[in-house]
């Protein structure tokens, strides 16, 4: 038997890369910037044991069936290609906040199922080459394998790069370059109606902004990131939250529809605080959560606009996180994966 257990954190893209280049591989079609979030993780554990018959997923203490099971044997399958060991996998994994409601759980999930697979098997891999067997799979998993603020290249054009190449995620800058913290504004415990994938393609194929979005989103990531790296504060956050529209008012033309009525008033939220002279702004993903940027000193003031929306059922509080990491046994410090 070969076993390691892997941590990894889920992370928010500030500038989104909704959608994904045709073909095979699932390479994204624009780039997009990220934050690593402490306060959320997954742990999977991954044992190859030559007396199993089949792959066992077990996600929450349940078993794993339809996609997110073929989706994790996949990523099994490419382990055992490259280190030809044939042996069948358990994975054992589980989240500490809602899955495939929104809140980049596949990050999570698909980051700390690379990281443990490739070790318990055997593979030296670094951690770009690890990034790039996440993204396989999920392409936001890429970012979680590294802390802090991380960047993820769109793939080239399709017939210009071959299926081989590597596509890793990179970090750009450790979370002490520009202190944050986000509120995760959690509106339904339950998994989204429409998957990341299926909305993507539907934006992409049917929305008469598609084209639109594809030219907009590079040049508000290289805003971005310049005033990421400036620790413009204000800049930042007002990107993200043109970014997050901007996606979303793509979907939303195709009918893909990840609001509800709670998001709008966390939104709503959002702005007075600004007009009370908060610097406060707002970023959601494929889901209906708010995710509410501030600077750590405004944290308590933003949680309390937060929590007295209707429909908020929690927040979360998280700061800026660290990269994937190997659990290890007793009295060994952890391994990380950067």
């Amino acid at each position: 038997m070969s076993e390691a257990v892997a941590i990894a954190h889920p992370n928010i893209a500030l500038t989104k890369y909704w959608g994904k280049r045709p073909g095979a591989g699932r390479f994204p079609a624009v780039p997009s910037l990220s934050v690593t979030l402490a306060g959320l993780s997954t742990r999977t554990r991954v044992r190859f044991d030559g007396a199993l018959s089949r792959d066992r997923v077990v996600l929450n203490g349940s078993t794993a069936d339809g996609e997110t099971e073929a989706r994790a044997v996949e990523l099994l399958d490419r382990v055992r290609a490259a280190s030809g060991d044939a042996r069948f996998a358990e994975v054992e994994s589980r989240n500490d906040f809602p899955t495939a409601s929104g809140l980049a759980s596949s990050a999570s999930g698909f980051a700390a199922l690379a990281l443990a697979a490739s070790r318990a098997i055997g593979l030296a891999w670094d951690a770009a080459r690890v990034s790039d067997l996440a993204r396989r799979s999920s392409v936001s998993a890429a970012r979680s394998l590294f802390g802090g603020y991380v960047e993820l290249d769109a793939g080239a054009p399709v017939g210009q790069s071959p299926m081989d190449d590597i596509l890793a995620a990179r970090p750009l800058a450790p979370g002490a370059h520009l202190p944050l913290a986000v509120l995760v504004c959690v509106t339904s415990e339950a998994p989204k109606a429409v998957g990341s994938t299926a909305g993507m393609k539907t934006t992409l194929n049917e929305s008469p902004y598609a084209e639109a979005w594809l030219s907009y989103a590079p040049r508000l990531h290289a805003r971005l990131r310049e005033a990421l790296l400036a620790r413009d504060f204000t800049a930042v956050g007002a990107f993200a939250e043109s970014s997050a529209l901007a996606m979303h008012a793509s979907a939303i033309a195709a009918g893909v529809v990840y609001w509800t009525g709670a998001t709008l008033e966390v939104f709503a939220a959002v702005r007075a605080l600004r007009a009370a002279g908060v610097a406060a702004f707002a970023t959601i993903d494929a889901g209906p959560h708010v995710k509410i940027l501030v600077q750590p000193g405004d944290a308590a003031r933003a949680k309390a606009a937060a929590v007295a929306v209707p429909g908020v059922r929690r927040v979360i509080e998280a700061s800026v996180g660290e990269g994937a990491r190997l659990e290890a046994p007793p009295g060994v410090g952890a391994a990380k994966a950067t």
